[in-house]
This record gives C-alpha cells, structure tokens and sequence, in this order.
C-alpha cells in the first residue's frame, strides 16, 4: 500500500470513528448510523475500495451495539456501497452508484525559501549555530527525559536553563543573581507583559528612548502601558528629560538601539538616582551586549543596583530567533508578585528546547560560539566599512564598538537633497534592506542615518551590496531621489 492509500485509509477511519450519534433524537441509532455512513463513503471517490473498521471497532469507538453496526454493513452490502471479501473485512465498493469521479487536484507545492536581503538588520548567521551539538543535547534531553520535564511546568521555566543564565551573566556581564530571579520568556513581549501587568499599577507611563525600537511601543501599548517617547542625544538617554508621570524607564544602555551609542557611568548612575527618588522601574534592554569587539563591557544597570533593575536578555541574536526563548532578571522583592501572575496566566515560553539549551550552556560549547561569533562579526564589519569607502563624501563612516548593524548618518550635503527614507525606498527596490533612522522616531525632528545589517552575511555578499548602495548614494547626491 503506498502513502497515499495509508493516507486515505487513515482519514477515511477518522471519519467514520467521528460520526455523531444521538440516542434521543428521533431517527433509531441504526438510521442515523446508515445516513452518515453512506454520506461518508460517497463523499470522496478516494475511499473506494478501502476497508472499514471491523464491526466490533466501530461500535465500541461510536458507543453502540455491534449489533447495529452489523446490520448497517448488511444493509449497505445489500445497495451496493460495500461489499465484503472471505476472511479480510468489509471494503469500500470499487464501482459507487450515483458517485460522480471527482479529478484530485495536485498538491500544491510550497514556496521556495527566500533569502535576507543585504543589510537586514537584527539578523544572526544562522549557519554559524552549532547545529550538531544542538542536535546532540536535544536528542539526550527527550530520548530519556528526567521525570521533571514531565511533571507540572515551573512558570518561570525549566530551572537548570535559570542556573545556566545566572552562571552566564556573572562571567560575561559581571551580574550577580540567583536562579530564583530568572524567568524564561519568548521574547521582550512576554517580558513587558509580565512586568507591566504583574509588577506595576495599570496604564503606568514609560519613558523610551527616542529613536528606538519600532515594535516596542505597540507592545507597551498592548501590556496597558503608555510609552513617552524622550530624545537622546550624543551621550545617550538622558534621565532629566523624563517626564513626571513616568513609573518606568525602557532603556538600552550597552548599546543603543538603533544609533549604537553607549550610555556613560554618569548617567547610567543619574538614572539610577531618579528610580530611587521616584519609586520607578529602571528596564534594561540588553538585547546584544555579548557582541563587542573593542573595549570591556560597561557595568549593567541591574548590577549596579539589583532593587531597582528589571534585565531583559535574549537568545534570538546569540542562537536562533525561531527558537522565541528570552530571559529577565527581575529584583528578589519583585519575584513573588511575578510567580503569582505567571501562575494565574501560565508562561508562554516553551519548554521543548530548555533543557537542550542548558546543557549547552553548561558543557562551554555556548560560548565557544559566542566567541567565534564575535570573531566573525567584528571581521564583516570592518569588512563593510571598508567596503563604504568611496562614498566617505556622503556618510558618516565609523566603527562601533559592538553590535550587529553600523548606524550610518547623512553628511549635510547628502541630507540637503535626500530623505534616508528616499534612499531606503530606492535601495529595496534594487533588493537591499535599509533601515531609515527617521522611522524609528516619534518625535519632530527626527535624526536621519541608514541601518545596516552585516552580521548575517559573508564578505562577498557586503561587498557586492555595498557596491550597489554606493551608486544609490552618488546618484542621489547628484541628481536627487
């Protein structure tokens, strides 16, 4: 029998065993069965000639007699929709009255994949994940699961992958905490979710850095929150710039997202001040901080005060974004009120890869790769910038420190005859993808620049994007957009 008839034979079973039948409506048992098995095998000219269930099968799964059933078989031998063959069962007839043949259309097939475009930002070098060692720890996690992974789910997620972040953290980010303070997230929404739902009063402001991420405002605004956008400047956010009905504070201070600036001590602890003067949440986005290149890491927030800290992480950038595994270090006071709203929700991270996750953490091969994927990146983006050289005149060339994406401002002369939103509009339609600094404002005035992604691509494949921005931008500087 081929897949195909394995897969008629399958649903035609399914059908049969998901008839309805009502002991008190008024047709018999024997007549409502009859009806619908004689809907079902004239519904499709794929059945014909497929076996049913034995009688005995089918009158336990539908709760009757076998009685019934068997009379039914009769009765439908009798028109001729059936038939049955000595020693191997009632089959589907080959030759239905009044069935029309009906042609099955082919099955569709599914859309290639489709690559990146150049300079999407935000973008890992999938091919860089340690795929074997993964496999490895997936396979070894639920081949033999421990009796943990089957019992009742801890919301705050599978506690080894919390032991495993918390040793993390202490080496690559200088943050003391305990796994009790981990809670295992799918991502920055969850996160805002639980804090602005489980930490803090209903509809709490939340001054967020101006330009900053896109996304992050509707999830805010979804978690009840009201974002107030405030302007950072060449230092980064600035805490006198926050309004007075803000209880909360969303910021990026390793690296600033999108323009890659990094906030100063002083600041840092002047921020730190107005949370303990006001009362407020200080949250800190530490999306990619593992990816510096030059320099040592700047102290988080929350390891320069752990009472007034929420630290958000991720692995979307370190792994796979497929995977939807983030993570938050909330302050000792604040995990209870955390537990009892993820106990009354439930979490939404799955468990699946946690365990594969900490014990790739545990065995060195995570940061072995993060390692080698600082390597990788730090190389594509002084490759990229020397790739940009010969349009110097126009832009605004310079190396980070860290990160996955250079922010690329306008020179004045470029900014006087073109929008950075023009030059995105222009370079999509030559297949690059162009972040325009404009658009990630809500503010007047917004700041102009270009985003661009190298993480997730070779040398070769910047080199050649790099090409083809350079004419966009020396067409544009001459002619206009």
């Amino acid at each position: 029998m081929t897949n195909s008839d394995n897969s008629h034979q399958s649903n035609l079973q399914r059908d049969l065993f998901g008839l309805s039948l009502d002991a008190a409506a008024r047709d018999t048992l024997q007549s409502q069965l009859m009806d619908g098995l004689r809907r079902k095998v004239l519904g499709s000219a794929q059945y014909c000639g497929l076996r049913l269930p034995a009688s005995r099968v089918l009158a336990a799964e539908l709760s009757v007699s076998r009685m019934t059933v068997q009379m039914v078989y009769d009765q439908l031998v009798a028109e001729g929709y059936l038939v049955t063959r000595r020693g191997a069962g009632t089959f589907v007839a080959q030759d239905l009255p009044h069935l029309a043949r009906v042609e099955v259309p082919a099955p569709l097939q599914p859309p290639a994949p489709r690559a990146w475009p150049p300079f999407q930002t935000s973008l890992p070098d999938l091919s860089l994940m340690p795929h074997a060692q993964w496999a490895r720890h997936l396979d070894q996690s639920w081949r033999n699961p421990e009796p943990a992974l089957l019992a009742r789910p801890d919301p705050f997620g599978w506690y080894p992958l919390r032991a495993a972040i918390a040793d993390h953290l202490g080496a690559w980010r200088q943050l003391a905490c305990r796994p009790e303070q981990v809670v295992i997230t799918s991502g920055a929404r969850e996160a805002f979710e639980i804090i602005f739902c489980g930490l803090l009063p209903e509809e709490t402001c939340a001054a967020i850095e101006d330009p900053g991420w896109p996304r992050m405002r509707h999830a805010l605004i979804a978690a009840g929150s009201r974002p107030l956008p405030c302007r950072i400047d060449a230092e980064g956010f600035d805490s006198r710039l926050i309004p007075p009905q803000a209880r909360a504070v969303i910021v990026t201070p390793s690296r600033h997202y999108p323009t890659g600036r990094s906030l100063g001590l002083p600041r840092r602890m002047a921020l730190l001040d107005w949370a303990q003067r006001s009362g407020g949440l200080v949250i800190e986005d530490d999306y990619d901080s593992e990816f510096r290149y030059r320099g040592q890491p700047l102290p988080t927030l929350a390891g320069l005060d752990g009472k007034r800290v929420v630290y958000l992480g991720s692995f979307s950038k370190l792994l796979n974004a497929q995977m939807r595994l983030g993570y938050m270090v909330l302050p000792e006071a604040r995990v209870p009120e955390a537990r009892a709203h993820l106990g009354r929700l439930g979490a939404q991270a799955s468990l699946t890869p946690q365990p594969a996750l900490a014990r790739l953490m545990q065995s060195g091969e995570f940061g072995a790769h993060l390692r080698r994927m600082r390597r990788v990146y730090a190389r594509r983006q002084a490759h990229l910038l020397a790739a940009l050289a010969p349009v110097a005149d126009l832009v605004e060339l310079a190396p980070h420190m860290g990160g996955m994406h250079l922010c690329v401002p306008l020179k004045p002369a470029l900014a006087k005859v073109v929008t950075d939103r023009a030059i995105c509009a222009e370079a999509t339609g030559q297949g690059l993808a162009i972040g325009a600094l404009s658009t990630h404002c809500q503010l007047p005035d917004p700041l102009s620049g270009l985003l661009l992604g190298y993480a997730g691509f070779d040398e070769d494949t910047l080199s050649e994007a790099a090409i083809r921005l350079g004419h966009i931008l020396r067409a544009a500087s001459l002619n206009g957009l």
